[in-house]
């Protein structure tokens, strides 16, 4: 049984809720100035633990014999949704670009400074890979092939013995899956969640491609909508492209988007003293960066420049794949 208890945990948040909303009222200017960043940086970092919660939520219930939904179907029309889009490119040509943050909101340390990088030329598809897409994958043997695999990939596949996606499971011959609306047969045109850097690495080997650099992913989200599939609308797992368009695809929510780029800091990145500089700054080393948000995060949480990073093991967040490949030059 979970500890505390959950009249405890809400009691603790009202006890939180008023000190800071006292100390918010009665400070003065300069009391103000200084305690606003660090309330600023906990509101964006309670939305980062909404995000967790429903994801552990969703974890904790699939482990359950009863497999209980969190939520039921909104009934937003997956039936409705045209099949699948040929897979296209977006091509960027060679050149010096800027990448960070750059305005004058809130933004985490991570995502700064703003720096120059040269990009050498390179494609984006124009949507994230699909389920029946991996499903082509693993019928293909592909969670077999050794070769697909990085090193550490192969091993974490051997030792916890996948085959399919986190809360995937072959039923009567089809692919089903856990979701927060309870277990229910997988939705092949949708994108596919719940994969580790290591899975979108050996997928997109078979694919004969690659991952995208986070600069690129960055670069390339410029020409995207922000428009997408988030918390707020309480879906809560990835729809189908409801319309190709001519444009990158849902670049934002649905699901995190795996790149190639070890969580590092940026050129000239300094932590911010104190305790906030170990916010972001202590956890650049082992973790990959992801990008785009997901249906779990708020929709005004995200932003181009924003850095999700996890070990490239982790699966239990929205976590998708969007290929990408150099061009000649």
């Amino acid at each position: 049984l979970s500890r505390p208890t959950v009249k405890e945990v809400y009691a603790y948040r009202a006890h939180v809720d008023a000190a800071v909303l006292d100390l918010l009222a009665a400070a003065d200017a300069e009391t103000l100035r200084a305690v606003a960043p660090v309330v600023v940086l906990g509101l964006n970092h309670e939305q980062q633990h909404q995000e967790l919660l429903l994801t552990d939520i969703k974890h904790v219930l699939s482990v359950n014999p009863l497999r209980p939904l969190y939520r039921r179907p909104s009934g937003a029309g997956e039936d409705d949704a045209p099949p699948t889009s040929p897979l296209r490119w977006h091509t960027f040509e060679a050149g010096l670009r800027e990448i960070g943050y750059e305005g004058d909101g809130f933004s985490y340390d991570n995502e700064g400074p703003r720096h120059r990088r040269y990009m050498h030329g390179f494609a984006l598809a124009s949507r994230p890979v699909t389920c029946g897409e991996y499903r082509n994958f693993i019928e293909d043997g592909g969670y077999r092939r050794a070769e697909l695999w990085l090193s550490d990939g192969a091993a974490t596949v051997e030792a916890e013995s996948w085959k399919a996606p986190l809360y995937w499971e072959e039923v009567d011959g089809g692919w089903h899956h856990f979701t927060l609306h309870g277990f229910m047969p997988v939705n092949m045109d949708a994108p596919v969640t719940h994969v580790s850097l290591y899975e979108a690495d050996a997928y997109a080997r078979w694919a004969g491609a690659r991952l995208p650099g986070e600069d690129e992913w960055e670069i390339a989200s410029a020409e995207a909508s922000l428009a997408g599939q988030f918390a707020d609308e309480g879906s809560f797992h990835p729809r189908a492209l409801q319309e190709d368009g001519e444009g990158l695809q849902q670049m934002f929510g649905g699901s995190w988007e795996w790149t190639r780029s070890a969580y590092a800091p940026y050129p000239g990145y300094v932590p911010p003293p104190g305790a906030v500089g170990e916010y972001n700054g202590k956890f650049m080393s082992g973790q990959v960066v992801l990008r785009g948000g997901s249906v779990a995060t708020s929709r005004d949480h995200i932003r181009s420049s924003y850095r999700n990073f996890f070990p490239p093991h982790s699966r239990w967040q929205f976590m998708g794949i969007r290929l990408a490949k150099d061009l000649e030059e």
